[in-house]
């Protein structure tokens, strides 16, 4: 696993940086504090839609899955920083769910693969599809012109270094 910069360094701020910049700054960072309720909600009820006792965790492993197609359950558990004993519980509960299935890796007979099962395919490629008819919702009435700064400042953050 490659390391993070901690997040919570700070750069130290001019004068005239605290003044002009830091009652918006801390608008923002109000809107990331929605944000990230909205999606952890979300994520809670995209994995409610898959199966009820789906937990959160369960459908991160599901996506990395369904994004990446059959996975070893350790390169999951990394990917995610997460311990392996907890990603095999978590891999046991999708498997008794009957969304995933295990199988014997043929490049490496000692390890399993794990994939998702048709009908949680299915499932999770309906709860994708409501996402994205969500999103297009929200941004329909947005002129073209904001949409598109939208996308370019979301870009310029996700660029910089944490």
């Amino acid at each position: 696993m490659g390391t993070v910069a901690d997040p919570f360094i700070l750069r130290p701020a001019t004068q005239t940086e605290n003044a002009s910049l830091g009652g918006l700054i801390d608008e923002v960072e109000g809107q990331f504090a929605t944000m990230f309720v909205n999606a952890r909600n979300s994520l809670r009820a995209r994995a409610a839609a898959i199966d009820p006792q789906l937990s959160p965790i369960g459908y991160k492993v599901l996506a990395i899955i369904w994004r990446d197609g059959a996975r070893q359950q350790g390169c999951v558990a990394e990917e995610m920083e997460v311990d392996k004993a907890l990603m095999s519980r978590t891999i046991k509960q999708l498997e008794q769910f009957g969304l995933v299935e295990r199988s014997i890796d043929p490049s490496d007979g000692r390890a399993m693969l794990v994939s998702m099962t048709e009908q949680a395919r299915g499932r999770f490629d309906a709860t994708v599809s409501r996402a994205r008819r969500v999103l297009h919702d929200r941004l329909a009435d947005w002129d073209i012109d904001e949409v598109r700064r939208f996308t370019d400042l979301l870009a310029k953050l996700n660029e910089s270094p944490l």
